[in-house]
């Protein structure tokens, strides 16, 4: 019989014990830490698997705490085409990047990056964007509706557990499964689990080894009303500060403008008329802008944990790496995580119901455990390429246009111009932008 997730408030199905002893902790295949957008896509994938696994969904926060967060994200065609085998894709609030103007402030060249580019190289992100942009509640809203109906269908066997306002206050080993100890505002208790996966945090908790960088930069976002229509253009600017974006979102520019830490108090202190004049000014009097909502800042700099699975356990997305948002590549590097992911898992899973009973949903739950360590070696390479591809990217871009050397401007025009001019460059970027180092596996929802 397939269990339709109890609400996220409620915790978990009592149902799930009812061959256990009552004092016996609750035991799941998978129990996912985070339910933001990556732990909510990881749990969707896997409930639209056909597999009868035992998910366990946690999250700091109150039930529907993301649904009203206005940031905007940037969603690569890749994550688009993610989203639509999820059944997640908001297409309706979502605003299609159909070219990018890539220049530098203080010298010469530029390229346009337009979505035929992408289409040349891969057939796979053939389409009229490059991109979208969308805000963040608007994601996770459409995901958590995604989630109820691959819940509400999820095979025989299946069945998904939420916990709000939950913490993990300690992970212990044992020879199968760990266990978990989780406390709300009520109370604490145990749950067991043969394979935890981390999707929020940060990737520079204490004890673990990181790669990490310092940019010494602050981003200033905020939501910039043009004075003409933007067209679905976007715009990436370097200066000798840091790189400028602006992504159209409905009738507004995005803004994030990074600068370093020493000027951003400046300018976070400049009233709207004098700040929209800085803005016009490092974009070359290009654009013009008629409004601007309040700005926030946020520190930037690059943490990645070098290893992202370890005993049973497995980090992805923002609890695996933090990226700088030039060329946003973040998050939809953390949704190639979770699709990923939720492949090496059901496969895992799978050859175990083979191999143990066919006739039988078995599971870690209820029957022989699967092969963790090797789904996890999987998942591992199989990420290694484009997360390391990615982090390069992002880092690389950042040391090449903060150069300040005498020739460095020039060199950088003439890489730009060539860019421009030869479209057989310029395609492998467009392809990156677009779609990762990897094109979305095809296994899920055939």
């Amino acid at each position: 019989m397939t269990e339709a997730a109890p609400s996220p408030s409620t915790g978990s199905d009592s149902s799930l014990r009812a061959d256990k002893p009552a004092d016996a902790p609750e035991r799941f295949d998978l129990v996912i830490v985070g339910a933001g957008p990556v732990g909510l896509a990881l749990a969707t994938a896997l409930l639209a698997s056909g597999q009868s696994l035992r998910i366990a969904l946690l999250d700091r926060r109150a039930a529907g705490a993301g649904r009203d967060d206005p940031r905007a994200l940037a969603l690569a065609a890749g994550s688009r085409q993610i989203l639509q085998r999820l059944g997640a894709w908001p297409a309706a609030e979502a605003t299609p990047i159909r070219e990018i103007h890539v220049s530098q402030r203080g010298g010469f060249g530029r390229t346009l990056i337009d979505a035929s580019d992408a289409v040349q190289q891969s057939t796979a992100s053939a389409g009229q964007a490059l991109g979208h942009v969308l805000r963040y509640g608007a994601l996770v809203s459409s995901l958590e509706q995604a989630l109820t109906a691959a819940s509400t269908n999820a095979s025989g066997g299946a069945c998904l557990s939420r916990h709000a306002q939950t913490c993990v206050t300690a992970i212990k080993h044992g020879a199968e499964v760990l266990t978990l100890s989780l406390r709300d505002a009520q109370r604490s208790w145990p749950i067991e689990a043969a394979l935890v996966a981390h999707a929020e945090g940060v990737a520079d908790a204490k004890d673990i080894e990181y790669w990490g960088r310092n940019y010494r930069q602050v981003a200033i976002v905020a939501e910039v009303t043009p004075s003409r229509a933007h067209g679905g253009r976007a715009w990436e600017r370097f200066t000798g500060d840091g790189p400028l974006a602006l992504l159209p979102l409905g009738r507004e520019l995005s803004l994030v403008y990074t600068t370093s830490s020493e000027r951003a108090p400046a300018l976070l202190a400049l009233d709207d008329t004098a700040f929209l004049a800085t803005l016009r000014a490092d974009f070359g009097g290009r654009l013009d802008f008629a409004a601007i909502s309040p700005r926030v800042a946020f520190p930037l700099a690059l943490r990645a944990r070098r290893q992202t699975v370890g005993e049973r356990q497995v980090w992805i997305g923002a609890a695996a790496q933090n990226l700088h948002p030039v060329a946003g590549q973040g998050f939809n590097l953390g949704l190639r995580d979770a699709w990923v992911l939720a492949d090496e898992i059901a496969t895992a899973f799978a050859s175990t119901f083979a191999a143990d009973e066919p006739s039988r949903p078995a599971s870690s739950a209820t029957g022989a455990p699967p092969d963790v360590a090797t789904c996890l070696a999987r998942y591992q390479r199989r990420r290694r390429s484009d997360r390391l591809g990615t982090i390069a990217f992002t880092d690389g871009l950042l040391r090449v246009f903060s150069l300040r050397l005498p020739a460095a401007a020039a060199v950088r025009g003439a890489a730009l111009l060539a860019l421009d001019l030869l479209p057989a460059l310029r395609r492998p970027l467009a392809r990156r932008l677009a779609q990762g180092a990897i094109d979305a596996p095809a296994r899920h929802g055939n």
